[in-house]
């Protein structure tokens, strides 16, 4: 079947690539991480460039994003004082990520982020009653100022690299700002979902989206990403910090994976 800038995708692999949406828009509402699955996948297809994977990963991301931003939007109501800058800066921090990309080798943030993903697990376990409630650690403007460093922060590296934006963010709402881990994971989506249009406005023009495959991911990843957001608020909290560890752990796995392949 013919795809976009030349490629041919067989019904088998685009068959492949929507399971691998469902999968990752599910695990992605829960509490970040789809990209994981999806990312790999896309690779898997003969003669795409880790630019257009990148990139066509993006678009079916962000309809996942938008489908869980509102399914939580809906049942749970989070504060969007919080969201709304929160989300504008990750926008603007992950053009610049993006733009970033193509000059900087994943290989040289690889450490970095496998530390901080070890620390974040080990943090998660031995506070077990971390997240369990809402508990904010400051009020009015220092609430605000420090959700939108924190949005820059995790903005920023999700345009340049991105596994795992979705559980830094979840963390960063938990352990930094006091949130449980519910309404974090409903607030993360929102900014996820910027975080993602960030990094298209920088690939759109330069042509790098698969648009036909980066649609069959996207309507993949919107069911997957109703379901997986309606699991997460009938099942709360306890729920969702389980599945964060479960999916942090895989990503620390997958990375030093990488390493150890010198990729």
């Amino acid at each position: 079947m013919p795809a976009s800038a030349g490629l041919e995708v067989s019904v088998w692999t685009l068959v492949l690539l929507a399971l691998a949406g469902l999968t990752a828009g599910f695990v992605d509402a829960v509490v970040g991480g789809g990209g994981l699955i999806q990312l790999p996948t896309l690779l898997l297809v003969p003669g795409i460039s880790p630019v257009q994977a990148l990139a066509t990963n993006k678009l079916g991301s962000i309809l996942g994003t938008s489908t869980s931003s509102l399914t939580y939007y809906r049942r749970i109501q989070p504060d969007l004082r919080t969201a709304a800058p929160m989300a504008l800066v990750a926008l603007l921090a992950a053009i610049g990520g993006a733009a970033l990309a193509s000059s900087l080798p994943a290989s040289a943030l690889q450490p970095i982020i496998i530390t901080a993903l070890v620390l974040v697990a080990v943090y998660v376990l031995v506070k077990p009653k971390v997240g369990a409630t809402t508990e904010l650690r400051w009020r009015g403007n220092r609430h605000y100022g420090t959700a939108t460093a924190l949005g820059a922060v995790i903005g920023l590296y999700d345009g340049l690299l991105g596994p795992g934006t979705g559980s830094f963010l979840v963390i960063a709402l938990v352990s930094v700002l006091g949130y449980a881990f519910l309404p974090a994971s409903a607030l993360a989506k929102i900014v996820n979902f910027a975080t993602n249009l960030g990094a298209l406005v920088f690939f759109v023009p330069h042509g790098a989206v698969l648009w036909g495959i980066g649609l069959v991911l996207g309507l993949a990843n919107i069911a997957g990403a109703y379901l997986g957001a309606r699991t997460a608020v009938a099942r709360g909290s306890r729920f969702v910090r389980v599945a964060f560890v479960l999916v942090v752990s895989v990503l620390i796995v997958r990375l030093v994976g990488d390493v150890l392949r010198g990729g």
